[in-house]
């Protein structure tokens, strides 16, 4: 067991949509701990209309009224250079990047529009990459960087009327995997979070008894564990809500090898359909070396 309590002094925090719900107590955490924190909030609408200073404002004076140290910034993620900036002018350094900001377009796929899918990519998905890309360069540099993405369970298993969502979200997990590999010599650490927790994009959509097990404090302490300097742990996946949290990882069947000939027909992957799909004693690959290995032992001669 440690006995060390996990600590924020001298680190800069920039956590994006934290004017509210997961964001607001991924924040209020951060400040609690010595962290400076760059409260980033346009204080738009669920669905992504509008902008408002006044969401970011009052967690940067819950942070400061609790002793901690805290500035606002209202910049959309899309110009994810200009949040980043604001942590480098204000405070001269960014430690971790929480990407939290989120929109909300729920419609069936057949009703979906052009902008339903636009908006919902482009704040999930370029956003995380733009406030990411941004302090990409100084983590490099320093050595030294935390990365969390906010995916979601509608990401990894799909959910009606999700499917802008839910390609976003899967897509956080990817990139943050690659970034996971990129950033591991520069002492870089890059995870992912599926959360479920009462917020205003979810107080719509379960019961109330639900909503209050679901807390958004009870997903901040895996937060701060990730974004932490004793943390080495990446290109993780973590399921958390109510106080459970559990690694989500890929499995798979140990498949049919039909061999590498010219001559494979569909009649034969349907005849081998049954062990294709067989997850009766399954593998659990963690790199693309694992997949290269399992189609090298099929087509070895």
């Amino acid at each position: 067991m440690h006995d060390q309590s996990i600590r924020f002094d001298e680190r800069v925090v920039v956590v994006t949509g934290a004017g509210g719900g997961l964001g607001r107590a991924h924040a209020l955490a951060f400040g609690r701990r010595g962290a400076k924190v760059v409260v980033n909030d346009l204080g738009g609408s669920a669905s992504g209309v509008g902008v408002d200073a006044a969401p970011a404002e009052k967690v940067v004076a819950e942070i400061k009224a609790g002793g901690g140290e805290a500035a606002a910034n209202y910049d959309s993620v899309e110009s994810g250079d200009k949040i980043v900036q604001c942590a480098m002018d204000i405070y001269g350094r960014v430690d971790v990047v929480v990407n939290n900001a989120g929109i909300l377009r729920d419609v069936s796929f057949h009703k979906m529009t052009d902008d339903d899918w636009a908006m919902v990519l482009r704040v999930h998905l370029f956003g995380a990459y733009q406030v990411t890309r941004a302090a990409w360069p100084h983590m490099r540099e320093q050595g030294y960087g935390r990365i969390v993405m906010t995916a979601s369970g509608a990401g990894i298993y799909g959910n009606f009327g999700q499917a802008n969502y839910s390609a976003a979200k899967l897509g956080l997990h990817g990139l943050a995997q690659t970034l996971a590999i990129e950033g591991s010599g520069k002492g870089i650490r890059v995870n992912t979070i599926a959360p479920l927790a009462a917020s205003r994009l979810t107080e719509g959509i379960m019961p109330p008894h639900l909503l209050e097990a679901l807390k958004p404090e009870l997903v901040s302490p895996l937060v701060l564990w990730l974004s932490s300097e004793g943390c080495e742990a990446t290109g993780k996946l973590i399921e958390v809500g109510g106080g459970w949290f559990a690694e989500v990882s890929w499995e798979r069947s140990p498949g049919a090898g039909l061999g590498p000939k010219t001559s494979i027909t569909p009649e034969m992957v349907r005849d081998n359909w049954t062990k294709i799909t067989d997850f009766s004693a399954p593998t659990h690959p963690r790199s693309i070396i694992d997949t290269m290995t399992a189609l090298g032992e099929h087509i070895a001669p």
